[in-house]
């Protein structure tokens, strides 16, 4: 007898909410990342591989792990040295590009390309919440990265469906 797995989308919708993140805010990322690529990429067809980002449950596992940790350490609830390295994003403390492999991992090494490159120039709302943390707002170290995952993911589905 097999399990079935639940979808948490709605969970995983509400949980970014609560952070500041829409779907709004990543199809105009999508599409700029894609615009040289796929010239007439429309907002429907981008919203529709954010969507199906979203439904996979590794995305989804990924995501709200994420979320937790970011939450517990807003709430210093994790023990030393966790709370302080995740508290300030150090630079060397690198799970939270660990937790996104899970997500790019099912769209291909196109992913990782486009991952990089939104870690490194965090456009739009990947760099308001990173610039938040920066300047003393809530912890951000896992969702910044969460949200460039589920863009470059959506900008490789697409890749693969030209």
């Amino acid at each position: 007898m097999s399990e079935s797995t639940p979808d948490y989308y709605p969970e995983v919708l509400t949980a970014l909410k609560e952070r500041g993140v829409t779907i709004d805010q990543l199809v105009p990322l999508v599409i700029e990342g894609q615009k040289h690529h796929i010239p007439d990429l429309t907002e429907e067809r981008a919203l529709q591989a954010v969507h199906s980002v979203l439904h996979k449950t590794e995305s989804q596992d990924a995501i709200l792990t994420g979320l937790a940790l970011d939450d517990l350490a807003e709430a210093g609830q994790l023990p030393e040295p966790i709370q302080t390295r995740i508290q300030q994003d150090s630079g060397t403390y690198g799970v939270d590009e660990q937790l996104v492999m899970s997500i790019l991992g099912l769209y291909g090494t196109i992913s990782w390309t486009n991952f990089g490159f939104l870690d490194r120039t965090k456009p739009g709302i990947i760099g308001d919440l990173n610039d938040s943390q920066k300047q003393g707002g809530r912890v951000n170290t896992f969702i910044d990265d969460l949200v460039a995952a589920i863009i470059a993911a959506a900008e490789a589905k697409l890749a693969h469906e030209e």
